[in-house]
């Protein structure tokens, strides 16, 4: 695939485009698999990969004697187009990959980061258990568009605020000017209990 296509796979698609532009014209026979090697710089047994290829597709045709007959061309565009397709599958297979292993790398760190902020905060440190909990904020909850401070969450639920989550960025230790947006989610720490008290007051509806 992209990056490591075999070298016989990246020939057979040349030969398919040069067909498409009309240097092979349907029913025109090209040079043997030695004359098409010593073209492209490979060994005949890669040459032969290739056609190969093409003649499974029905593209070309390859006689007793070697020599190849151009098909079709329609079939020579459908030929490119059906490795277009595995291309971008590919691709976006290799970029979800990526993606993911960025939000591993970066669940990681958050981690790390709110384990160093519970080890060094003496509140926190007193808060048995501490474990953090996250809570997505619903679009329609009554704290979108407040701010940390607004919420006054110690107050209605005893838990703190150590960060929010929005999308890939994390906003560590938000300060009471932080504003609460739709679908953000919002890690806290209290005592037990503390998920459902500060779920349900965060995600009360708003009303209007």
């Amino acid at each position: 695939m992209k990056g490591n296509a075999p070298i016989f796979r990246a020939i057979a698609l040349d030969i398919a485009q040069r067909i498409i532009n009309s240097e092979f014209e349907a029913g025109s026979k090209i040079s043997g698999r030695t004359l098409l090697a010593g073209h492209y710089n490979v060994s005949p047994e890669t040459i032969r990969k290739a056609i190969s290829l093409l003649k499974d597709e029905d593209v070309v045709d390859v006689s007793q004697g070697k020599e190849v007959t151009i098909l079709s061309v329609e079939k020579a565009y459908n030929f490119i187009e059906h490795y277009k397709s595995s291309e971008s599958v590919y691709s976006l297979r290799q970029e979800i990959e990526i993606l993911l292993k960025d939000k591993r790398q970066l669940d990681e760190k958050f981690e790390a980061v709110l384990t160093e902020i519970i080890n060094y905060s003496d509140r926190l440190r007193n808060l048995t258990p501490y474990n953090p909990v996250e809570i997505a904020i619903k679009p329609d909850a009554h704290i979108v568009g407040q701010t940390i401070g607004q919420l006054r969450l110690w107050q209605h639920t005893g838990a703190t605020v150590m960060a929010i989550r929005r999308g890939t960025e994390i906003i560590i230790s938000p300060g009471p000017n932080a504003v609460i947006a739709a679908y953000d989610r919002i890690v806290v720490v209290g005592e037990n209990g503390i998920y459902q008290r500060t779920s349900e007051y965060f995600n009360r509806t708003k009303v209007n």
